[in-house]
């Protein structure tokens, strides 16, 4: 039953046009972030896990469908590197620009290192089993080449997967800044590593073609291209954005030089992650101010990419049977990925006098793998014959399923135990946080409704609120005294002796309850232009608990934010 199931799938998946895979990938992600994020879990694991039901399961997107959508695929990665660029300005590298490139190295060739060895002693355990009649010095040459290769592919950390928890959670502060700049910086390492791993695999196993030095300057020639070709696009988006201040035309110019990036990058085969990185470093900091704006364009238009791509990811998943010695290396990878990281980014942090919260949280933000990892897993695989290259392929593969399911959460929790989630909060996303009780005034100025006018103005006098609510014996509320009625009295004072504040209250035009939530609050007054708004207990006692004002929870609201990005900008840069 299964099996036909799965037969019926392959040929549903035939016949799904482009447009209608997109619609079930981005509504089943959609679907699947929503539903991690009711269990406090980040979305990005609900993406990857519809993924792998769509692909490996259902064969929905099979492996010909991704590799057709692997323009859409660089253009995610361009706007992650572009996005993540958006947060490397010029103070953040006067003030943690050391401490980035000694974590990196020391990240980076830590689990290099310990991979290599690992792995290494694995192969050549294994190797037996995997190739018939392979003699002793092949033996160790083969074992010691794919320990270099799989070493190089574990330093890569996947920047999408660790920078989308980054944003989902609202974080500021210096560990997400160690973040962000090391899951920029960290594939161009890769790459370098890479480079130089599968030209030393080549000599071990007798087909190496070119020289060492040429191969490093060829690869270094392709990180300067890539570079100023990211630098040249900004300049260009830099003065198109000067003629123009509608964000429909900036946002069309800016996924528009983005898009000119990617397809370059894709003519060399380059990642295009660095060059959409440069462009929007340079952007950033070639015009500060006007920047934000643009980010904050392409970051709202982004939502249904990253979905997309996290889907994709997943779909890349494929699991066929794996052996006992598969296993016991894709264990060992793991591992050693795992402990070469945290150890070498405590001991780049310790090294470089990093905060306390980069030195103990940094390494567990760095263990998500995706594209990169699998795209060098590809390439090495060819360098091998069919087992060993398809064995290569399946170790960083299911090395990188079981990254991208942990490693967001462990991503979580690494800034949370730092306490820099929700310090890079907008007034918006603060007010969807809030209802009505957490922000209302809870004492405020009201007035019985048998007390006489010339005690009203007695009380005006020595209160500063605009806002009278008039109450009841038993706190109901039953009208408002606004600033145009305080003017009224001032011109009837002769009526002062015998009129009520019941004579003189305004009917009340709307009430909120407390738990509202304050959006909703906030935008029904904007809708009615109304300045206060009186918070009642629950719409049939009508008991006066207190006011919202829409101007002073304005300021509220901004006051906590400039608070929170204070703490996060104040945290200490010594040692801890």
């Amino acid at each position: 039953m299964f099996y036909s199931s799965v037969s019926a799938s392959a040929d549903i998946s035939g016949h799904l046009n482009l447009a209608l895979l997109f619609g079930l990938v981005i509504l089943g992600g959609t679907f699947g972030a929503r539903l991690f994020q009711k269990f406090h879990i980040p979305q990005v694991v609900g993406c990857i896990m519809v993924g792998i039901l769509l692909g490996d399961v259902f064969n929905l997107i099979t492996p010909e469908r991704i590799e057709t959508l692997k323009p859409f695929t660089m253009f995610a990665l361009g706007v992650i590197g572009f996005m993540i660029g958006a947060e490397l300005r010029a103070e953040v590298f006067k003030k943690y620009g050391k401490q980035f490139f000694i974590i990196l190295f020391s990240q980076g060739i830590g689990a290099f290192l310990l991979v290599t060895v690992g792995v290494s002693v694995i192969a050549w355990l294994a190797l037996p089993s995997i190739v018939e009649d392979i003699d002793a010095a092949n033996r160790l040459y083969t074992s010691l080449a794919m320990g270099l290769v799989l070493g190089a592919i574990a330093s890569a950390t996947a920047p999408a997967a660790t920078v989308n928890v980054l944003w989902e959670y609202k974080t500021r502060g210096p560990l997400t800044a160690a973040v962000l700049a090391i899951v920029a910086l960290d594939d161009a390492l890769a790459l370098l590593l890479y480079r130089g791993a599968a030209t030393g695999a080549k000599a071990l196993c007798g087909t190496s073609q070119g020289s060492v030095l040429a191969t490093i300057l060829v690869l270094l020639g392709e990180i300067i291209g890539a570079m100023l070709l990211g630098f040249l696009a900004a300049v260009v988006l830099y003065f198109l954005l000067k003629f123009v201040r509608d964000d429909d035309k900036v946002l069309a110019f800016s996924i528009s030089c983005l898009l000119l990036v990617v397809g370059v990058s894709m003519i060399p085969d380059i990642d295009p992650i660095l060059p959409a990185m440069v462009l929007g470093i340079t952007i950033a900091n070639l015009s500060p101010r006007e920047s934000k704006n643009t980010f904050e364009l392409v970051k709202k238009f982004s939502p249904p990419i990253y979905t997309a791509f996290f889907v994709l990811a997943g779909a890349h998943m494929q699991f066929g049977n794996l052996g006992f010695w598969l296993i016991v290396m894709i264990a060992m990878y793991t591992a050693c990925r795992v402990a070469g990281k945290m150890f070498g980014s405590w001991f780049g942090a310790k090294y470089s006098g990093a905060p306390a919260a980069v030195r103990k949280y940094l390494g567990i933000c760095l263990l998500p793998q995706a594209g990169v990892a699998i795209g060098l897993a590809i390439l090495a695989g060819r360098q091998f014959n069919a087992e060993l290259g398809h064995a290569i392929i399946m170790v960083v593969m299911t090395a990188t399923f079981l990254m991208e399911i942990v490693g967001p959460m462990l991503v979580k929790v690494g800034v949370k135990k730092a306490g820099e989630v929700g310090l890079n909060i907008t007034e918006e996303d603060l007010i969807k946080t809030y209802k009505v009780s957490d922000i209302m005034d809870t004492k405020p100025t009201s007035i019985p409704q048998d007390l006489l006018l010339q005690e009203i103005l007695d009380v005006f006098s020595t209160s500063e609120s605009v806002y009278y609510p008039v109450i009841d014996g038993q706190s109901r509320l039953i009208g408002i005294i606004t600033i145009p009625d305080i003017k009224e009295m001032f011109a009837n004072r002769e009526f002062a002796n015998w009129l009520l504040a019941c004579d003189v209250a305004e009917p009340v035009r709307d009430t909120t309850t407390p738990n509202k939530p304050l959006e909703e609050a906030m935008e029904w007054m904007r809708r009615y232009n109304l300045e206060n708004i009186p918070v009642v207990a629950d719409g049939e006692s009508n008991e006066l608990v207190g006011v919202l004002d829409y101007r002073k929870t304005l300021r509220k609201i901004s006051t906590e934010v400039l608070h929170r990005r204070r703490t996060a900008d104040e945290m200490a840069p010594a040692t801890g």
